[in-house]
């Protein structure tokens, strides 16, 4: 930070060829436990304010948004738009309801009209590094940055790279179980094989087939739930697995298959396309099944997750493990179908 500080700016590296590199300048940085005043201040006179700390934090900062949003109604009466910028659905929701838990009645109902907090989806991986020059990072050339118009309020900011929408689920979902869904997948079919980075997993033949089998039946659901048009969605899947496929990104699956909980929950990038699948296709998927039975084999080490979903598939079952953390019954087709898969992938190892 002290660095950052000293440069005020910092270099972006492009994870392709051209290693194009592109400097961010008048930066500065801000240590919100040691100086929580100035991150206040800063709020206060902001133009915009947009997180990238990961869905846990969101409710540990709320207090100090809360605090920098008081302060600048004290001092102006200029709108203000937080956007979180988080892999979940509803991020910028979810900070505004921990911020409004911490105001009075009297500043929620003075707040509403005054500040906004337009949910958005984002897309870009940034794998883990160590860089000699501390204030570089490598990126992927791909991006995308999809905010809620509806919910802007004020003047919207006009910022290259965002793309306004007036409905913004279907994006968020197209996302999670095209980008999240495939990344995950190849990170767990990647450990179950044995390879060690994403892109080594989808240079194997028969990873590549599973992954991209299952973004099928994912696109399948979402053509037809959401309208996009067939023949888009099939470009955008080859999009993205030639993202994973990029060979100046190196990703260790065990990186991007971590927490195997929180990613086998009802609601997230596995199950949730799976179920939907059934509901909107009216059959059950295969891939997107192989791929949960594969996050349920997943048994490393360093992943406090893993070792606890390992515990209780050798304490309680298999079909207990599913049913706690999948939150499918046993009378689910879906449920019968993961066992299934999981029992081959067992045998087969």
């Amino acid at each position: 930070m002290d660095l950052l500080n000293e440069k005020k700016e910092y270099r972006v590296v492009l994870a392709e060829p051209s290693q194009e590199e592109v400097m961010i300048k008048n930066v500065r940085a801000i240590n919100s436990a040691l100086n929580p005043e100035q991150v206040i201040d800063a709020i206060a006179k902001a133009d915009l304010v947009t997180t990238a700390i990961g869905p846990n934090i969101l409710p540990l900062i709320a207090n100090l948004i809360a605090d920098g949003l008081r302060k600048r109604v004290a001092e102006s009466d200029k709108p203000l738009n937080i956007i979180a910028c988080e892999n979940m659905i509803g991020g910028s929701s979810l900070l505004k309801e921990k911020v409004f838990e911490k105001l009075t009645e009297e500043e929620r109902s003075q707040f509403e009209g005054r500040f906004g907090f337009p949910d958005s989806a984002v897309d870009r991986i940034v794998p883990n590094q160590i860089n000699e020059d501390k204030l570089m990072v490598k990126v992927e050339p791909f991006y995308e940055w999809v905010v809620e118009e509806p919910k802007i309020i004020g003047e919207r900011p006009e910022i290259n790279g965002i793309t306004y929408v007036q409905e913004l689920v279907p994006y968020i979902e197209r996302k999670l179980f095209t980008v999240n869904t495939g990344h995950a997948l190849a990170a767990y079919f990647g450990y179950y094989y044995g390879v060690d980075t994403i892109n080594r997993a989808m240079e194997n033949a028969e990873i590549s087939e599973l992954v991209e089998g299952s973004l099928r039946e994912s696109g399948e659901f979402l053509v037809s739930k959401y309208g996009f048009d067939q023949a888009e969605h099939h470009k955008y899947i080859k999009k993205i697995l030639l993202r994973f496929s990029n060979s100046y990104i190196v990703d260790e699956v065990t990186r991007v298959a971590r927490s195997p909980i929180r990613k086998l929950g009802a609601n997230d990038r596995l199950v949730s396309p799976a179920r939907q699948y059934a509901e909107v296709i009216g059959k059950e998927p295969t891939y997107l099944l192989k791929g949960i039975a594969a996050a349920l084999m997943y048994d490393f080490q360093g992943d406090e997750e893993a070792v606890k979903i390992q515990q209780t598939i050798s304490e309680l079952g298999i079909e207990d493990a599913i049913q706690s953390y999948t939150q499918l019954t046993p009378e689910s087709p879906l449920f019968k179908g993961i066992v299934a898969q999981y029992k081959q992938l067992k045998s087969q190892k």
